[in-house]
């Protein structure tokens, strides 16, 4: 049997784990005040140095951000570096929608999948409110882009998975740039809002269910209808 040297961590990459870890917990949140060295150093009972040395760590990783005069932050990355560049792309060629509305298919077919498995009591019911919202504006003759957007922003929450919601987000704010008039007039209609509201409720009742097969089945039978209209 083979045996390699144990390595241990230094002070400041255990701290700077600790850090990456309260990020991926939602317990910092981008644009949040940092600790102050002192106040770090005596959370954790380890010497300012090594609490230095972390910040700087996570600085040059592009997680926190020091500005003079202020103090030290959580990096807030902006949602347009990334947006703005693929909106551009998208309006430049008309075929590059269509790879966007499959990219989303792919994604949200798996995400309904997950959610199914993984949604709490609380996250059930908290979607059923908002299939219940759509009830009430489907009464008046119409949906709104917003509730849509959060209901499939809501079923992305459910994973669990950071890395997930957040390509949800970027996703969605993209489809709500480059389709605006297109998706106004999807909602408007009141056929094409009775239908969507059916599927949205088979969506919500195979969540709840726990039904994770019927959950991906049905979001794939809506985003294909989405879909269709929106390339129309």
């Amino acid at each position: 049997m083979e045996f390699k040297p144990i390595k241990t961590k230094k002070i400041y990459e255990e701290i700077v784990e600790q850090v990456k870890k309260s990020l991926s917990e939602g317990k910092l949140m981008p644009g949040e005040r940092f600790f102050s060295e002192r106040e770090l150093s005596d959370k954790l009972g380890v010497s300012r140095a090594s609490v230095r040395e972390a910040i700087r760590a996570l600085t040059t990783m592009g997680i926190l951000e020091v500005r003079a005069g202020e103090g030290t932050f959580v990096r807030q990355v902006q949602d347009s570096d990334i947006i703005q560049p693929l909106v551009m792309a998208l309006l430049l060629e008309e075929q590059q929608v269509i790879y966007l509305l499959e990219a989303r298919q792919i994604l949200e077919r798996e995400i309904a999948y997950l959610a199914a498995q993984r949604a709490t009591t609380e996250e059930k019911e908290k979607l059923v409110g908002i299939l219940q919202h759509m009830a009430d504006e489907l009464a008046r003759g119409f949906l709104q882009e917003d509730t849509d957007v959060r209901f499939h922003l809501t079923i992305a929450g459910m994973t669990h998975n950071p890395i997930v919601s957040r390509l949800m987000y970027t996703i969605a704010d993209t489809i709500a740039q480059t389709l605006a008039t297109k998706r106004q007039q999807l909602y408007s209609n009141l056929e094409n809002a009775r239908l969507l509201y059916e599927q949205h409720s088979e969506i919500t009742q195979a969540i709840i269910s726990g039904a994770a097969d019927s959950a991906r089945k049905a979001m794939a039978k809506h985003l294909r209808f989405v879909a269709q209209k929106l390339k129309k």
